[in-house]
């Protein structure tokens, strides 16, 4: 592979969002919610203002596990297949340039302006907060901004994924919404719901190994163990080993989901 192959699609696709506004939009986003929550995220209980940056985070896990795996399905479902149909894939490759490097340069520069959004809208957030905090706080606040990228970037490697074994456009969404339902909303319950009924016999051991299988349950919990009073609120104490929530296992659980989706479409779209 080329090196500055990649660079030049991957900056492409970076300046393609940029240029349609796309960057500015998400990060707004990120930031409005980011600054409700952490002001007004007490406001059920009589109060109003920033209380703590254990609630906030724990605030904004719940946010982001439902709004960045979205963002980044919709922005890569059809990083292929969407070429493919609008006949420009076959141009593509008929330049002297090899599968390999147009799908990973198209991925960088989808992870790129996934990344800036992120970044420059929980960035503003730290900003705004930054008077209001420690050292001690400022780092748990970049741990979970850098976590949100790790998270984004494993459901863009998905959502790429589905773009080179889809057929078209409208299929690739069905199954890229398909996907967000089951990893956000349904993975959980099939594993809860299967401890009860089972009344903690089945998966009740290999229960924190199933956990690692969905990308957002790897997310919260990277986020939430950290925080001694919220892991205590969400229970993941009493159901996740200590040796198993280290922030640098975790960490390579996340990159494991990057790579591994990347390198399935790799080898299909090179077939």
């Amino acid at each position: 592979m080329e090196i500055s192959q990649i660079a030049t699609i991957a900056g492409k696709e970076f300046w393609d969002r940029i240029r349609n506004r796309w960057v500015l939009a998400v990060a707004i986003i990120f930031t409005a919610f980011a600054l409700v929550i952490a002001y007004f995220g007490a406001a059920q209980q009589g109060a109003v203002g920033f209380r703590s940056i254990e609630v906030t985070i724990a605030s904004l896990v719940s946010l982001v596990i439902y709004l960045i795996p979205l963002i980044a399905l919709v922005l890569g479902f059809d990083a292929i297949v969407g070429e493919r149909e609008r006949g420009s894939l076959d141009l593509l490759l008929s330049m002297p340039i090899t599968r390999g490097e147009l799908l990973l340069g198209k991925y960088l520069g989808l992870a790129a302006a996934l990344t800036f959004s992120t970044v420059a809208g929980f960035g503003l957030v730290a900003l705004v907060l930054s008077a209001q905090l420690d050292v001690n706080a400022l780092f748990h606040y970049f741990g979970f901004m850098a976590s949100s990228v790790l998270l984004g970037c494993a459901f863009l490697s998905l959502a790429v994924m589905l773009s080179v074994f889809a057929a078209d456009r409208t299929r690739a969404s069905g199954l890229a919404i398909a996907m967000w339902f089951f990893f956000v909303l349904v993975f959980d319950l099939l594993l809860l719901g299967a401890l009860v009924v089972s009344g903690g016999q089945w998966g009740g051991e290999i229960f924190p190994y199933l956990l690692l299988l969905n990308p957002a349950d790897v997310f919260r919990i990277l986020n939430i163990f950290a925080l001694e009073d919220v892991r205590t609120l969400y229970g993941l104490a009493t159901v996740f080993p200590p040796a198993l929530a280290k922030p640098w296992l975790l960490g390579l659980v996340m990159l494991a989901w990057i790579a591994a989706p990347l390198a399935i479409a790799t080898w299909r779209f090179r077939k």
